[in-house]
């Protein structure tokens, strides 16, 4: 099992350890809830040094990243553009960052558990185009400060004022005897940084945030403040069977430029199936991923992600259902062990996204 450079910093925190894409990571250091309202009241961070980064170089870079993904990636060196690469059939291969370094050279963040897969892909798409890749993942670390107080950490840790990021954009910045790459990006709706460096540069950064107060935070909380966020997770609300308009990722999706699955999306987006909705329990219950959901005895989908989250009465849940079924307020049930759960159809906004813009 793999560990990343800041594994014994974990163990000395007194971390519980989980395997997760083939990584040995933090599921918690305190306890969830804790870790998820550090991050929305003040500040957490979190290792995230297990996610992949593939470097693309050469003069067709740009053209080649812009048919490699749904969204448009422009010539902007100080903007980060999150994007779905598809396959022929518009189901999701991935969801993405994308980081132009240079006019020939594009930096592409993937999930930890898709690396290989979609390194393999890349490789592959990249035959017909003027481009070298590089998978270049056990190369560098990357940390997130999460919450309203991290604006202020980052500057102190990095020495350098950050408050001119505006949210999705980065900057190259000095470090000791280095650089790194600055984000203003996350993944729990909050304002908050993502840091790229090299493994010995990582380290101190880490204890540097931990003393201005950043509370350590591991993955059980970084997936239920995505959750409440409604940013998706891959093989959840999105997957090689998911395609992102049934997912609601729209955003993300030109439509008017040419890109690996684009005419199956423009046919699906003519006659849709299926839809990923938000859901309210109408009692206590935990709605989890896999679950079964019914319209009176008709099975018409699945849950792909619940909690009960803290401070939050009723159980949330998103679902994957047939859209005939989809209008909000639609009564629902879900299959809990034995029993069927009344929910209903509600919007996905769980809560209000506070990012830089």
């Amino acid at each position: 099992m793999k560990t990343t450079a800041l594994y014994d910093k974990h163990l000395a925190l007194n971390a519980k350890m989980i395997e997760y894409a083939g990584f040995n990571m933090p599921v918690s250091y305190t306890g969830i809830i804790e870790e998820h309202l550090a991050v929305r009241q003040g500040m957490g961070i979190f290792d995230v040094s297990h996610m992949g980064e593939f470097l693309i170089d050469g003069k067709e870079s740009l053209n080649f990243v812009n048919y490699l993904v749904t969204n448009t990636v422009p010539l902007d060196t100080s903007k980060v553009t999150y994007a779905l690469m598809c396959d022929e059939k518009g189901f999701v291969v991935d969801d993405l960052l994308v980081y132009v370094i240079k006019p020939e050279q594009v930096l592409l963040v993937v999930n930890a558990g898709n690396i290989e897969k979609d390194f393999a892909w890349v490789e592959k798409q990249s035959q017909a185009f003027d481009v070298k890749v590089r998978n270049v993942s056990e190369n560098y670390s990357q940390i997130a400060i999460q919450g309203p107080d991290a604006i202020d950490a980052v500057k102190d840790i990095l020495n350098h004022d950050v408050h001119q990021l505006t949210f999705m954009t980065y900057a190259v910045v000095p470090y000791k005897q280095g650089y790194v790459i600055c984000s203003r990006t996350g993944y729990t709706g909050e304002d908050g940084f993502e840091i790229y460096a090299e493994h010995e540069l990582i380290q101190p950064l880490w204890d540097l945030a931990i003393e201005k107060g950043a509370i350590p935070c591991g993955l059980g909380a970084r997936d239920t403040l995505r959750f409440e966020a409604n940013l998706p997770l891959y093989d959840h609300e999105i997957s090689e069977s998911i395609n992102p308009v049934e997912a609601g990722l729209n955003f993300a999706i030109k439509l008017e430029k040419d890109f690996i699955g684009r005419d199956a999306l423009v046919q699906y987006k003519e006659n849709p199936k299926r839809k990923v909705v938000g859901l309210e329990l109408l009692e206590r219950n935990i709605p989890r991923h896999g679950y079964e959901v019914y319209h009176n005895d008709q099975l018409i989908g699945h849950i792909t992600t619940g909690y009960l989250l803290p401070n939050v009465e009723k159980p949330l849940a998103y679902a994957l259902i047939d859209i005939e079924h989809s209008a909000i307020g639609t009564e629902l049930y879900v299959q809990i062990r034995k029993n069927q759960v009344l929910a209903k159809v509600r919007n996905k906004k769980f809560y209000t996204k506070n990012y830089k813009k």
